[in-house]
């Protein structure tokens, strides 16, 4: 999403001052090489290279874009030049604040620091700016954890949780990290198992305050630290579903990365996914790309020049005014592999069969995995030890899989059971602003015009097969 908005603010707005964009490298000789590679080279950037041509193309990237070496959760941002940290403070009036670690399985100490400490180091970066107008940060909407009903746009309180029987108290979630640290430290844990521990501390630590993941437990947090010292800066929030490939801009079925529904239709397509754990009948709220970033240049342009007390909070979603089913999604993947098969490395055409079948509750889904699977893994196991562990990579590699499975659908299973619906009050009211200012069709971001047949069948699952593999 980083890249579409950055490719977006170039095609539309050229004439910006100046882009900062920070980026993870050793230095800003390697940051702007990193860009130049990654991003403008891309295939995302070929409507403004036709547009502008590559000689211009480039002049304008210089001229505009200053990649610098960053890391949001280091102190100042990471950003060790402190002249460029003054340049920085005097020129910048909007900053947005879309890094974050989106890893539903992520360790616990490593999503604290960019989720949570990330977002306070940003909002201090802000407050040192002298014409800082705004700070946008992005969210995600399953902040709200596994809920039903509409689900409204309101911000969190600093120390609520989802289960209203424990108060979250960002010093003693750290505390609790350090101390975990040290007790591992103490027993000699290798790189593995220390992983493995804050993995399994921030599932812990997630589920006790009402959290289904690490990730959804981290962002939450984040906010509640922007809400809690935000002062008088304009805060906004967007809060995403889950993001799919472009609807149109600059092209349909740009994406960057895999995300959430990608590894499912994947694994489904290459022969190796025939069932899922999920209600068919649930909502999939997903939303492409384009219109989050249309979403977050609408909140810019309506918040500039503003002031709110409260944080506002702006839904980028799907499910209130064009659900998706879960069964339709299914559908569509059968659909499109059946007309557009995958080769495997042999070059021989994968067929899929059927749609891939559901399990709605994880007593069956267990069940079959252990009458067609775990049988089989024990049969390999025998095999394995009885050859004097000839088939060892088979076992252990078949072993992994079905852990990796058994873990993927606990932590996906509040969005495969999801029967809210995201508010969009502030959403449309957004929408209406940008009507009145005739700017709703450069920064489209209305879910109700996307036909989700078309949109997957010709959009995302041939951008998906295209881009990710």
């Amino acid at each position: 999403m980083n890249i579409v908005l950055v490719e977006k603010i170039l095609r539309v707005q050229p004439n910006v001052k100046k882009l900062y964009l920070l980026i993870r490298a050793s230095d800003n000789n390697s940051a702007r090489q990193r860009f130049t590679n990654e991003v403008v080279m891309s295939e995302l950037f070929n409507v403004i290279r036709e547009r502008m041509g590559t000689i211009y193309l480039s002049s304008v990237v210089d001229d505009k874009v200053l990649p610098i070496s960053g890391d949001i959760s280091k102190k100042n941002m990471g950003i060790k030049n402190s002249q460029l940290r003054e340049h920085m403070f005097k020129e910048i009036d909007i900053i947005i604040n879309s890094a974050a670690t989106t890893n539903f399985d992520e360790r616990y100490d490593i999503a604290m620091n960019i989720n949570v400490i990330g977002a306070k180091n940003v909002l201090k970066f802000a407050k040192s700016c002298k014409k800082v107008k705004m700070l946008l940060h992005v969210s995600t909407a399953y902040v709200c954890g596994k809920t039903t009903g509409i689900l409204s746009e309101k911000s969190l309180v600093m120390g609520e949780t989802l289960n209203k029987n424990s108060y979250l108290d960002m010093d003693k979630e750290r505390s609790i990290i350090a101390s975990k640290f040290r007790e591992l430290r103490a027993q000699n844990a290798t790189a593995k198992e220390l992983t493995i521990a804050m993995k399994e501390l921030g599932l812990q630590r997630a589920r006790l305050h009402g959290w289904q993941n690490t990730y959804s437990f981290t962002k939450a947090m984040g906010e509640m630290i922007l809400g809690h010292l935000k002062e008088n800066l304009e805060i906004v929030v967007i809060r995403p579903t889950i993001i799919t490939g472009t609807y149109k801009e600059p092209f349909p079925g740009w994406i960057e990365g895999v995300k959430t529904v990608d590894s499912f239709l994947l694994a489904y397509g290459k022969g190796g996914m025939k069932f899922y754990y999920g209600d068919p009948y649930s909502k999939l709220d997903v939303i492409p790309g384009d219109m989050v970033v249309n979403t977050i240049l609408a909140a810019v342009i309506a918040h500039e020049n503003q002031y709110s007390q409260q944080v506002v909070i702006y839904h980028s979603s799907s499910s209130l005014n064009n659900p998706l089913i879960i069964s339709n999604f299914a559908l569509y993947m059968f659909r499109y592999f059946t007309k557009n098969p995958w080769a495997n490395k042999d070059g021989k055409t994968i067929k899929v069969k059927a749609p891939m079948r559901p399990f709605s509750s994880m007593t069956s889904y267990r069940k079959h995995i252990s009458t067609h699977y775990l049988s089989l893994l024990k049969m390999l196991k025998f095999v394995n030890q009885v050859s004097c562990h000839r088939y060892e990579k088979n076992y252990v590699l078949m072993k992994k899989k079905i852990s990796k499975a058994i873990r993927m659908t606990e932590l996906y299973e509040p969005y495969v059971f999801f029967y809210g619906s995201f508010d969009e009050v502030n959403a449309e009211k957004l929408r209406l602003a940008m009507k009145e200012i005739n700017m709703d069709q450069v920064l489209n971001f209305d879910s109700r015009c996307i036909k989700w047949e078309d949109y997957f069948m010709n959009a995302h699952i041939p951008g998906a097969v295209k881009y990710l593999f």
